[in-house]
Formats: C-alpha cells, structure tokens, sequence
C-alpha cells in the first residue's frame, strides 16, 4: 500500500462516511470560490465533527506531509479558502461543526462551534433576547470560523467594530494538532500575549477556529433608517460627525454612495423607487438604534439631529424610514449597488481603507486620476464612511470584451493599490488577503511587519502546510514585473 492509500484509509476510519470523500462531483462545489476566480483541486473534502476529530486529522497530515485548507461558507471574497490547483492539499470544511453550545443571556455572549452559520447565530441570539452585531451580504453562509479568519467587519463595525472586536474567547487546532482552548472569556487577564488575537485574521495560517465565545448585546427595540442627500463627500463626513455628537453610540451605520451608482440600482430594481425627489452628488445611509431602554423617542431625536444637520448646510434634504418595510427598502438599495454594478459590465473591484478624515479627499483626488489615466472607464467608490471602508470600483469602457480585466483591470488595481498606500491606507479592508492579493501585499506592505509575519508562520506551522499560498509566505516571493 502507498503512503497516500495509507494516509487516505486512516482518514476515512477517523472520519467515516459523513466525515471524508473523494467523490468529484460532491468537492467541485467547494473547489472554486465564491466569485468565480479561483478553481482548484484537493486530494479529497474532510468534514469532522468535533475538535478531537480536527485534532487528528492535523496530527495524519503532519504525519504524511499533507497541506491542509479550512474552509467555513466559501463565501469569501479573495480566494482566501480555495485550493491550489496541484491537488496535493485536503479540503478540510468545518460546516458539521455547527452546534451553538450556549447562549448567557446574563453574561451577554454565545459559544459556538466554528462551523455556525452567521445567520442561524442571529437567529437564535434574537430569540432571547439579544443580538450578534455583525452582519452582511453573505450571512446565510459565512461561517463563524471563516468570519474570525478573516476578521470580517460589515455594515455596523463603525459602534460594534470588526469580529477582532467580537471575539471574547476562541478554540483553534494548530498546525501539529495540538488545541489552542481559550474559550472562557476574562474581563481582566494580563498572562502576557493574547494570543487569541494572532490567530483572528490569520486566514487559517496559523491555526483552524473551531470554535468561539462571542459577545452579544441587547436586541434592538427600535431603529430609524435616514437617506440623506448631499453635495460633497465632504459634507457626509461632517454629517457623520454631527449625527455622532446628537446620536452617539446610537449610530450603527453610515453608508455613503454617488448619485451614479443610486441611478444604475435605479435602473437594476425595476421596483424600486429614489428615496428622495430629486438627484444629489453623494447619498448617506444612516441607522440609528435603540434598545428597550431608550427606544422611546428615536424618531423626534433623529427627526431633531436631521433638522440641526439642516440648519447647518450639511444637508440638501433627508427622508427617515416611516416603518420596517421602508428602512429595508432603503438598505435595498445600498446592498445592491455591486449587482447593479455587474450589470453594466466588467469591472475591478477594490476593498481599501484609508484613515477616516482623509477618505473624501482622497475618493476627490483618486477618481479623477483613474478616469484619465484609463479613459472610458468609470470609477466609483462607496462604502463605509465611518470607518474609512472604501469600495473603489472602476467599470470598463463600453464594448470591452471579458479579456479587459485580465489586461487593464491588473494595471489598475496595481495603480489604485500604490495610491491607496501613499494615502496610509490598506490594500485589504474587510475582504482579506487570501491568493487575490498576496503578491500585492509582498510588494507594498511594510518589510519589518511581513517579516514579523514570516516568522510567527514559520514558528507555529514550519512546514508550511496550513493553508498554503495565503495570505503570507514562509519566504518572500520572487519579484515580479
């Protein structure tokens, strides 16, 4: 027998029938990513269903040398859980790991297999009572494990911050199998590095999250949801600093977005109508609210804040949500800005930070030199105003044919990735770094933190096998032109 038939009978008796295939037609779903980038090929798909399980699994790879890649919902955005296409890596999908062990409505937190739905967490933690804050497009498959590997952020990160935020306690495999558990959480803890917060965004580098102790917060009583009309981006970064001092933490979120893209969502939800009665430069979606605690008189306070923003020329003209059905329209129109987007035609897509205060100028200065250095093209930026979340998309010319974003689209996003660095801002916001831009990461990050990175890779996983070609690199790829 060969070292692979051996190693492939051992993880089908650790596992069973439920917990390990090769079946091709059962792998293909899970072998390419969610944005159709990335295909590869696997040695065969693992399903455990416990930690012990993960942990032996870990231990029968390491033994016979074989990469592992973890994979939640395969709902991320940079390749970040597909494999490679040699074929020589496991899959290894947490999605049986999906019990929610308890929920402390006293104590306010969740602990949860890594492999919980987002959605399914939302649903339960409602149902006493209390809420997970964090949510976005993809909720009814992203998983808990895959939303702390990659530290995902979402439409309230500027009052509940990203899943670093979130995570109170955390269980993870290491590379040799042994088990990271730190799952009950302390309010004070000064036993020196928290290593919790090494393995949150490592991308399944360093460790696999098989589970969490998450923090929740009271259910919500009541919200309004503000559309907000202005001239400048300019405008909504002082409206947003005026909603802050009348509002506080009651603001949850704080979208902005160009008069360009509302008309192509416009045009893209035959239904769908303009919050407001005539066009405007820039759009500001504001959620405001409110536990049972203060739920009583939200409308006049926001109808108060919006009437001061006003009289202060910081707004042309708003409309507040009159029921639920209206505040889901008006986050309808939000949330599909990227299909409506697609619909026009190619385009690249750029998940980027730059500091709050500098995000309107820099938007002012960066479209303009994409539009020009590239004509025909159009580039829009929308996104998460508060915590400087940008979303810059550059459309290509009309006609362009699907070779455009393989020849011009890499020439822009090398461009818009150099402009966003000399601005002191991130390549990655919220999506990750993955395969889509690791290379990118090599050549604009910091040489001192990826060598700080290349060394805690090579001190906890020195063989390199756990999600191999992500994110960091135990040595520096080779220059490229």
């Amino acid at each position: 027998m060969s070292t692979s038939d051996t190693f492939f009978a051992e993880v089908a008796t650790l596992l069973g029938p439920r917990g390990f295939t090769r079946d091709a037609d059962l792998m293909a779903p899970w072998l390419t990513d969610w944005r159709g980038r990335f295909t590869g090929q696997a040695l065969g798909l693992a399903s455990p269903a416990d930690t012990a399980e993960v942990s032996a699994l870990v231990r029968l790879c390491a033994a016979h040398g074989v990469p592992i890649v973890p994979q939640g919902g395969n709902s991320g955005m940079s390749g970040g859980a597909t494999p490679d296409e040699s074929g020589d890596s496991l899959l290894l999908s947490l999605r049986r790991m999906n019990a929610i062990h308890a929920i402390d409505v006293e104590g306010r937190k969740a602990t949860c297999g890594g492999g919980v739905v987002l959605q399914t967490l939302h649903e339960a933690t409602e149902a006493q009572g209390l809420r997970f804050p964090l949510t976005l497009g993809g909720k009814g498959s992203a998983t808990v494990g895959g939303l702390i590997s990659t530290n995902a952020g979402g439409s309230q990160v500027l009052r509940h911050g990203s899943m670093r935020a979130l995570v109170l306690g955390l269980e993870a495999v290491l590379a040799d199998g042994s088990v990271f558990s730190q799952l009950t959480p302390l309010k004070k803890d000064n036993r020196g590095f928290d290593l919790k917060q090494l393995l949150i965004g490592s991308e399944g580098t360093l460790g696999i999250v098989t589970g969490a102790t998450l923090r929740l917060v009271p259910a919500i009583a009541d919200r309004i949801v503000i559309w907000a009309g202005l001239a400048s981006l300019q405008a909504a970064r002082a409206l947003l600093l005026h909603c802050e001092d009348g509002a506080g933490e009651a603001i949850e979120g704080f979208e902005v977005l160009p008069q360009g893209c509302l008309e192509a969502v416009l045009a893209y939800l035959p239904d769908s109508r303009a919050p407001l009665g005539q066009a405007h430069a820039w759009h500001a979606l504001i959620e405001v609210v409110a536990d049972r605690a203060a739920a009583e008189g939200l409308r006049e306070r926001c109808e108060a804040m919006m009437a001061g923003a006003f009289e202060r020329g910081l707004i042309e003209d708003a409309a507040l949500s009159a029921s639920e059905a209206q505040a889901e329209a008006f986050w309808l129109l939000r949330e599909s800005v990227a299909p409506a987007e697609r619909a026009k035609g190619s385009a690249v897509q750029h998940d980027i930070s730059v500091p709050v205060e500098r995000m309107p100028d820099f938007v002012d200065a960066v479209v303009p030199t994409i539009e020009a250095a590239w004509p025909g093209t159009e580039a829009i930026a929308f996104g998460h105003l508060g915590d400087g979340n940008v979303h810059f998309h550059v459309i290509a010319p009309a006609g362009s044919d699907a070779g455009w974003s393989a020849a011009d689209g890499k020439r822009i996003s090398r461009e818009v990735h150099d402009l966003v660095t000399r601005w002191g801002g991130s390549i990655s916001a919220e999506h990750g770094i993955g395969q889509l831009k690791r290379d990118e990461l090599a050549r604009l990050g910091d040489p001192v933190a990826l060598d700080m990175m290349r060394r805690v890779k090579a001190a906890l996983d020195p063989a390199g096998l756990l999600n191999p070609g992500k994110l960091v690199t135990l040595a520096p790829p080779a220059a490229t032109a």
